[in-house]
């Protein structure tokens, strides 16, 4: 009786952990469905703020300043919750290839995501830890605190290049240049006639745009990584609940043989208990 009980009590502890991740995986899965609307207005956003860049440098190149001797700094946007397969190893990877493709210096890192940071313990090149967010509402306040990193480093570093590391679609790793940005538009003209009527000179309207650039560049990247990571959750969750169906229904299994042999056994006890009791009673 005892090992039937035993793995009847263990299949109830799996069901009962099946149900949980079953629920966290239908959570991450909504959560995907809602991070498609933000990311959507947040790549519209992105996108009318290039348009503006690309029409200022076609009559202004010399707006955006030179990119040379600057500090490099990369954003690590990592999983703030686990159960998401190799994500952040993953980054790690990417981060290390790019940092032996740029040229030598010192480059600094930012790691978003507590999962991250705790793989990058020690590490020299950390210079800030934030922890992500865990929905889409509070991307905001990550992103807030994000550029108020940037701004400190700047303060002691002037003139920074920052990009970006962080999953995009399909399991990619994406990687965007931040700051300086708008370089890839030089050269390419300008597909109107007159350049923009400024207030301001052509520099000081692009150090502007380029504040607004950054926090909805931030913003967008935030989004996309929060969107694959709960994509890969709800895959990672998937193959587990699967594996825990399997594993119940084996148990199932053996807890029915189980229980089968234990009725024997006891029919078998039974049935030798009445025979004694027959042979012991008086002309038996």
């Amino acid at each position: 009786m005892t090992r039937w009980r035993n793995l009847e009590r263990h299949r109830h502890s799996m069901a009962e952990i099946r149900n949980i991740m079953n629920s966290m995986k239908t959570l991450a899965f909504m959560e995907t469905r809602k991070l498609e609307r933000f990311l959507d207005a947040q790549n519209a956003v992105v996108q009318s703020i290039e348009d503006v860049a690309a029409d200022l440098l076609g009559f202004y190149p010399e707006a955006l300043p030179e990119a040379t001797g600057m500090t490099p700094v990369y954003l690590l946007i990592g999983s703030e919750r686990g159960f998401c397969g190799d994500f952040n190893h993953a980054l790690l990877k990417a981060l290390e290839l790019n940092v032996q493709a740029d040229p030598p210096g010192q480059p600094m890192v930012i790691a978003i995501g507590r999962k991250l940071c705790t793989l990058l313990e020690g590490d020299a090149r950390m210079m800030g830890q934030i922890d992500g967010a865990n929905v889409a509402e509070e991307v905001a306040s990550v992103a807030h605190r994000l550029a108020g990193e940037l701004s400190s480093l700047q303060q002691h570093h002037h003139m920074l290049t920052v990009q970006g590391i962080h999953h995009a679609d399909e399991g990619n790793i994406a990687v965007q240049e931040l700051l300086p940005p708008f370089r890839h538009y030089l050269g390419q003209g300008s597909h109107f006639a007159y350049p923009p009527m400024l207030n301001q000179s052509p520099r000081d309207f692009l150090a502007e745009l380029m504040d607004h650039y950054l926090f909805a560049a931030l913003h967008r990247m935030l989004f996309t990584s929060l969107m694959a990571e709960n994509h890969q959750r709800v895959i990672h969750l998937e193959g587990a609940v699967k594996h825990l169906d399997s594993e119940s229904s084996e148990l199932a299994r053996k807890c029915h043989a189980l229980r089968q042999e234990e009725i024997i056994e006891e029919i078998e006890v039974i049935l030798l208990s009445a025979s004694s009791l027959d042979e012991a009673r008086p002309g038996g």
